[in-house]
């Protein structure tokens, strides 16, 4: 897998975002690891943009570290400073599962009372009405009347 190539303008713009990112990822004396690059490659999905600390004392080291990292998880070489490599890849989108048995989300109901005194402008409140729930014809807000169950003799005879 290739890694992504980006302009200096978008690798300016994700440096600055990166920032006040902390180190995720400490790759230790060991050096890249499978574990390591599985870390690595979860922090990406997650969260797109990392910081990857590594404890490794030749820069020549770090620097085959962070090449190996860009090209095998297809990421984008942000930057390396000192001991610390940014690397960059997009988040993928997730798939949202829709659920059939999912009920109806809350809703904003506008409820019209009329004032005690004449003359005045009606009340205007704003409810919020959830999908257990219902609005009465008085303006309140009331439970969702379950189903009633037919009596134990009606049930025995059908």
């Amino acid at each position: 897998m290739p890694q992504i190539l980006l302009t200096p303008a978008q690798r300016k713009d994700h440096r600055a975002e990166a920032h006040h990112l902390n180190a995720v990822v400490m790759i230790g004396s060991g050096g890249l690891t499978a574990a390591v690059k599985k870390e690595v490659d979860a922090a990406l999905n997650a969260h797109g943009l990392i910081k990857v600390r590594a404890q490794i004392d030749e820069r020549v080291a770090r620097e085959a570290i962070f090449q190996e990292l860009t090209t095998e998880l297809s990421a984008a070489p942000i930057q390396h400073i000192g001991k610390l490599l940014v690397l960059w890849r997009p988040i993928p989108e997730k798939e949202k599962k829709v659920s059939e048995d999912r009920m109806a989300g809350p809703r904003e109901v506008k409820v019209l009372k009329n004032s005690s005194r004449y003359g005045q402008r009606p009340e205007v409140k704003v409810l919020r009405v959830l999908g257990n729930q219902r609005l009465t014809p008085g303006g309140t807000v009331k439970r969702a009347k379950k189903p009633q169950l037919k009596s134990l003799k009606k049930r025995s005879q059908d």
